[in-house]
């Protein structure tokens, strides 16, 4: 039996404006098994980014329950929640904030460096690994503006992985990347799920993105609606 790394049970997330309130996310329900590659798909405006930020506590919802791994968030206090965040959780963004003064080693380096600095030898062995799995790894050396878009985002995606999270979170990850570099971001993060089991959810536009996933669900209205899974 599948194990269940993230189950989302009747999160609803509201917004008010001057003349009324808005249900963005509405009794939403959603369980993400181990191993998992998930695309989220939905008009502008329509709550995706809203969604993928609940599941990333990077906010709270006004009501519902989110469990990592059987635990359920609202039981852990602020220090045990930025634990998740740090050791179960990875984010890829449309743009990848890498800073520019580091190396693209550095870069991958910085999130375990923040949260061990005693394991510096053995984090940039891994870092090196992970660049040389994103196929960069003649490209460690050089600084962001040294690297191309599509490089850049690589970058992005091997410091998302330095942690060994249980769960990647992708939000529109070529969206700012030509369709050529689009493919090869595609087909990394298609490889990372299968070579690594690493579950991933991506919020995309882009629906060749979303046909390589297990399971492709559309927001509408604050609901998810399973448009097609692969098996």
């Amino acid at each position: 039996m599948s194990k269940i790394v993230l189950n989302l049970e009747k999160l609803n997330k509201n917004y008010k404006d001057k003349k009324r309130e808005l249900h963005i996310i509405n009794n939403l329900d959603l369980k993400v098994e181990e191993g998992e590659f998930i695309s989220i798909l939905g008009k502008s405006g329509s709550g995706k980014s809203t969604l993928l930020n609940l599941m990333g506590l990077l906010d709270k919802p006004d009501s519902g329950k989110i469990y990592f791994d059987g635990i359920e968030v609202d039981n852990l206090k602020g220090s045990n929640i930025d634990k998740i965040k740090n050791e179960m959780l990875g984010f890829v963004f449309q743009f990848h904030y890498l800073l520019p003064e580091f190396t693209a080693l550095e870069n991958v380096m910085l999130p375990a460096l923040l949260k061990n600095f005693k394991d510096k030898t053995e984090i940039k062995e891994r870092a090196i690994k992970l660049l040389e799995e994103v196929e960069l790894g003649e490209r460690m050396g050089h600084k962001p503006n040294e690297l191309s878009g599509g490089e850049k985002q690589r970058v992005a995606i091997a410091r998302a992985l330095i942690n060994s999270p249980k769960i990647l979170l992708a939000d529109e990850p070529t969206g700012n990347l030509d369709e050529e570099t689009s493919e090869k971001i595609h087909a990394l993060l298609r490889r990372i799920n299968c070579d690594m089991n690493q579950s991933i959810i991506v919020v995309t536009h882009s629906r060749e993105l979303a046909k390589i996933c297990h399971k492709r669900y559309y927001l509408k209205k604050g609901y998810l609606h399973l448009e097609e899974e692969i098996k």
